[in-house]
């Protein structure tokens, strides 16, 4: 049985160990396969294992050697699911692994946004606190979250566990989604339309997949629904923004700001459009990256891999 991880590095750069991938068969591993060689490096592999290297159609018809597919992610829109299941390959994914690390990054970029602790450290570290007159003193507003409303567009396990620490913080909660779960447990929740989100929520917080109805759900329309002083943070998929609207609302003061860990075309252009906008706070897709998450990924990874070759269904896309 042969094994190839396409794109291991973002998963494993050394602090984790590929052992118990190794004994289920014959491993390669490669940091990074850029597409035109997966063909080359995959041809007599069985089992594949990707992250963001894409696997289309015309690639998957080259291998026919392969049977399985297990996404080193929650999100698979890198495989063609409709030609895997044409060919009869089947893939699974990895659900739950980062709900921890992603909710703690979103309200990360939360906080930054209303509280400026790295700016207001900096500050000191340049010597304004100790020029001041006073014993107290802030170069940006100061935001309290009680009392605001967080808006949760999807909401899913990442969703729900953003409604549950935003309820920490005293906020209201309202979301919107396909479905609607029963969540008559929480006392300051609402369903609501997207409209009513995007024009009363004081926090607009994505956590919905990537589909063609969501792709472009943040953009010049519902931006201007928004508060000016409200806030968008986005740690799910870049294409759910439209990346030039948002620039432009943020320049023109449509939003108070925006927190994103994820960009529509990862790594970005030197010359993207959200460069060098000061209320634009931007990390490099490390929401889903602690250790402990992507420990959790490998591990859960490995199980997808033995259930394949035992024959039993696990986390099964297709």
């Amino acid at each position: 049985m042969r094994i190839v991880v396409l794109d291991g590095y973002t998963l494993n750069p050394g602090d984790l160990q590929w052992t118990a991938l190794e004994q289920l068969g014959n491993l390669d591993i490669y940091d990074r396969t850029p597409i035109n060689l997966v063909v080359e490096r995959a041809k007599d592999a069985e089992v594949i294992l990707t992250n963001k290297t894409p696997l289309p159609a015309t690639v998957l018809e080259q291998l026919p050697q392969l049977k399985f597919i297990s996404v080193l992610a929650t999100g698979y829109n890198i495989v063609d699911i409709e030609a895997a299941q044409r060919l009869g390959i089947r893939v699974s994914n990895v659900r739950g692994y980062s709900t921890a690390s992603v909710v703690q990054v979103t309200f990360a970029l939360l906080l930054e946004l209303t509280h400026h602790v790295q700016r207001h450290s900096d500050a000191v570290h340049a010597g304004k606190w100790s020029r001041s007159a006073d014993f107290s003193f802030w170069d940006f507003p100061l935001v309290e979250l009680a009392s605001k409303t967080m808006g949760i567009i999807g909401f899913g396990d990442i969703g729900s566990k953003v409604a549950d620490v935003a309820s920490a913080f005293g906020m209201q909660v309202m979301a919107y989604s396909r479905t609607q779960s029963d969540q008559s447990h929480r006392p300051n929740f609402k369903w609501v339309a997207l409209s009513e989100l995007f024009s009363t929520a004081d926090v607009v917080s994505l956590h919905c997949p990537l589909t063609a109805e969501t792709q472009g759900i943040v953009n010049e329309s519902h931006l201007r629904m928004m508060k000016p002083s409200a806030f968008l943070i986005n740690t799910s998929r870049g294409p759910l923004v439209v990346e030039e609207d948002l620039a432009r609302a943020l320049k023109e003061g449509w939003i108070a700001g925006a927190g994103l860990d994820v960009l529509g075309t990862e790594p970005p252009a030197p010359d993207h459009v959200l460069w060098g906008i000061a209320n634009c706070l931007i990390t490099p897709h490390i929401a889903w990256a602690s250790l402990e998450s992507r420990g959790r990924l490998m591990a859960e990874t490995v199980e997808n891999v033995r259930a394949f070759l035992e024959g039993r269904e696990r986390n099964r896309i297709v």
